[in-house]
């Protein structure tokens, strides 16, 4: 895995073999990030990343200087691999919870400013999981949600959908609540 950006840009770290996740691919992460970094100062923002995986996503933000970021992985091989490289990299502002990510949802009252989420593609709630996070306590006016997903999902017609970007197999829908109602 390889941090692209920021202050950890160019680290990498060997990602176990045994690990379970899809990773989002590196052409990817580096173009969704260039859309998000147009979109927002990362500077001073909370994040929150469903489905961490190897982390990937929870590190670019880290690298970019966000304020918190909240990482929600299920699987015990991918949450040791998180810690281990949070500790490596000494990143005191990062929250990683061991965990089911539709009970964290429906549990969390904490807000974001932007909230990441790359479940895996065949996961039977994936159709459900954008309206999930917008209707949740955890997004305020301004907040960013983007959801990773296969291009076998259009989620276009959903409230407060932004914008669509399609890398290969890779996709991403963002959703903005906005900031005045």
């Amino acid at each position: 895995m390889r941090i692209i950006s920021g202050k950890y840009g160019r680290r990498r770290f060997d990602v176990p073999t045994n690990i379970t996740a899809r990773p989002t691919t590196d052409m990817a992460r580096e173009n969704i990030f260039n859309v998000l970094g147009n979109l927002v100062d990362f500077e001073g923002l909370k994040v929150l990343d469903l489905f961490s995986g190897t982390g990937a996503i929870s590190f670019e933000f880290l690298s970019r200087e966000c304020a918190s970021v909240t990482s929600v992985e299920k699987a015990t091989t991918q949450f040791n691999f998180i810690k281990k490289v949070s500790g490596t990299l000494g990143c005191d502002n990062h929250n990683i919870i061991k965990g089911d990510v539709f009970r964290f949802i429906a549990s969390c009252r904490q807000q974001f400013d932007i909230i990441f989420a790359d479940p895996p593609y065949d996961l039977p709630q994936l159709p459900d999981l954008p309206r999930m996070i917008l209707d949740s306590p955890m997004v305020k006016p301004g907040t960013l949600v983007i959801v990773e997903h296969s291009r076998n999902n259009d989620f276009s017609a959903l409230p407060h959908f932004i914008q669509h970007r399609n890398y290969g197999k890779v996709n991403f829908t963002l959703f903005q609540l906005p900031t005045t109602q």
